[in-house]
């Protein structure tokens, strides 16, 4: 139900409709809450030895299948910049969006290629705090999980940055349109993810995970490894071959 009402309200908040903002925070407010109460229900079902190796089997199958899930809808992104890119007629019948021949881009080796930096080193760290999880160090887990975090923000911090001096806006252009849409999803998920290594910091400190009953850190490592590897078809397609040959920003 929340989710619904988190649709419908932006649909009519896009369209301007009376009340479409009103419904959407709603439906967003009604979809954290069963999240907060959804999975406070699934940490104390671990809590009291439900988990058998069965369950916990499942929850990985739940887990692949969501980040399977994830991966086609970035697809569907990449998808629509490579048509954008290689059959440029096929947007001439489309009226309102206009070529994006001689549209400034940004330097893909200057805060692009700083963020590819501080996501694999994130993806380092974050691999740090679960090997130090299943050898008994909750100091080191702690740290890798802490230290993953501030990386995290940091890559948040620049990307916006980069979106406050982007030499062009969100859409006009296929190639502004497909830019943001990528990026911004793929920001998104860096947020989600921060938020998901926050919860596990949370619960490290508190002293939830075991080096044998993790399920909850390893979920959260294999998503932010996901969001690595986005990144880097990101970087490569988006800001290198993208934007291959057309003038640079500030250069």
């Amino acid at each position: 139900m929340s989710a619904l009402a988190l649709a419908v309200g932006a649909v009519m908040w896009m369209h301007e409709y009376a009340g479409g903002g009103g419904l959407f925070f709603l439906g967003v407010a009604g979809v954290l809450a069963t999240m907060f109460f959804w999975w406070s229900d699934v940490i104390r079902e671990a809590h009291a030895g439900d988990h058998t190796p069965v369950v916990q089997l499942h929850l990985r199958y739940g887990m692949i299948l969501f980040i399977a899930s994830e991966v086609m809808f970035f697809v569907g992104w990449f998808w629509a910049f490579f048509d954008f890119s290689l059959f440029p007629s096929a947007l001439a019948p489309i009226k309102g969006l206009f070529p994006s021949e001689g549209i400034e881009v940004m330097n893909a080796f200057e805060l692009p290629l700083l963020n590819t930096l501080i996501l694999l080193c994130s993806g380092t760290t974050v691999t740090w705090a679960h090997h130090a999880l299943i050898h008994g160090d909750r100091d080191g887990l702690k740290k890798g999980l802490l230290a993953t975090i501030i990386l995290g923000a940091l890559f948040s911090a620049i990307q916006a940055y980069e979106y406050a001096h982007a030499p062009f806006e969100f859409g006009g252009t296929p190639y502004s349109s497909g830019f943001y849409m990528a990026t911004g999803f793929h920001g998104f998920h860096v947020l989600v993810g921060t938020i998901f290594l926050i919860v596990c910091y949370i619960r490290a400190v508190r002293g939830d995970f075991t080096p044998r009953q993790h399920f909850g850190f390893e979920a959260a490592a294999w998503y932010w490894h996901f969001v690595d590897v986005v990144w880097l078809f990101l970087f490569v397609a988006v800001y290198v071959w993208g934007g291959w040959g057309a003038p640079v920003h500030g250069g």
